[in-house]
């Protein structure tokens, strides 16, 4: 059966400073590095197929520590697509062709992108406009900050990419691990879950806190 598991990465050190972070690639805390061990320990028993990130550091971080805790002894290899890295990472062995985890990275799952928000505190910036504001700033379905993106531009870029290349892999029985972000993962959640854009608006995923569901038949069974 196929298996598809998503996880916001751990706590980072702006997230520990109530920073709006967006598309700034800020690391974990060190926090963020516990939650993102005790995911892989949840985790531990699965037998990953694929692996997507985002291109920012917390995320990417964030599934490495957790499958560094799997079970398998299959390794975790980043897919680089493009230019040198492309070339120059080429695995020659067959058998070690065989024995990895392949990782993608792809900026399709990267944050919402927070605009003029990005690196002010979140309760001065409430102050600053009132709280009523600032949560639909953060939490609506269609109200953007100052020059950045809200949920539904962000789920204009996650959902072709889960179709076309999260989807496919579900459909050939293949175990699929998306180490991702607060809000492109909430749109993805809206999108299979069918979640309302009323729904949508109190629905948070903690960092470090894997959802698992079964893909069967195009519908996907939350399990965890």
């Amino acid at each position: 059966m196929a298996k598809l598991i998503l996880i916001r990465h751990g706590e980072s050190v702006w997230n520990k400073k109530n920073v709006f972070t967006g598309w700034v690639d800020v690391p974990l805390s060190s926090n963020g590095i516990i939650e993102a061990v005790k995911a892989g320990e949840r985790l531990a028993e699965i037998p990953f197929d694929v692996v997507f990130t985002s291109v920012q550091v917390r995320a990417i971080e964030t599934a490495m520590l957790a499958l560094a805790q799997n079970q398998s002894d299959k390794t975790p290899v980043i897919i680089h697509t493009e230019g040198r890295m492309k070339d120059w990472t080429t695995i020659y062995g067959e058998s070690m062709i065989q024995s990895i985890i392949p990782v993608y990275q792809d900026w399709h799952l990267n944050e919402r992108y927070y605009g003029e928000l990005q690196g002010k505190n979140k309760a001065e910036t409430a102050k600053e406009y009132g709280d009523e504001q600032v949560r639909q700033w953060r939490r609506s379905y269609d109200v953007p900050p100052p020059a950045g993106e809200c949920l539904k531009d962000t789920a204009e870029r996650t959902i072709p990419f889960f179709r076309e290349r999260i989807i496919p892999l579900l459909e050939q029985g293949k175990t699929v691990l998306v180490s991702a972000h607060g809000n492109s993962l909430r749109s993805i959640v809206m999108y299979i879950e069918n979640l309302t854009k009323e729904q949508v608006l109190d629905l948070e995923i903690p960092t470090g806190n894997p959802l698992l569901y079964d893909a069967i038949n195009g519908m996907f069974l939350k399990t965890v």
